[in-house]
């Protein structure tokens, strides 16, 4: 993935409502199609950047099997910079499009 993307797909997962890590990796997962998948080694890490940048909290719960989770959930500064972010994904698709795909030149 490109760098930030991972952390652009957590904000947009948690916007719904907060979640484990396991849930969070496979919503994106389930939302991509299977297309990307989320490692744990990259998960984490990013998890805790976010949680350190104040865009993420953290809190203890029991998950769906009865197990102690640290659930992550969106902050007010996480839904700005996930505004911010996703801004900025759209303008860079726009200009990777416009490369792959140029108009074509009128004659």
């Amino acid at each position: 993935m490109l760098q930030g993307t991972l952390d652009l797909l957590i904000l947009q997962t948690l916007i719904m409502g907060p979640a484990h890590g396991h849930t969070i990796a496979h919503t994106i997962e389930q939302r991509s199609e299977e297309v990307l998948q989320v490692e744990h080694g990259s998960l984490y890490p990013a998890l805790h950047r976010l949680e350190n940048r104040r865009w993420i909290a953290s809190f203890w719960g029991t998950s769906e099997n009865n197990r102690k989770a640290r659930y992550y959930r969106l902050t007010a500064a996480g839904r700005k910079q996930l505004l911010e972010h996703t801004n900025r994904w759209d303008r860079l698709v726009r200009a990777v499009n416009r490369v792959l795909r140029p108009a074509k030149e009128e004659t």
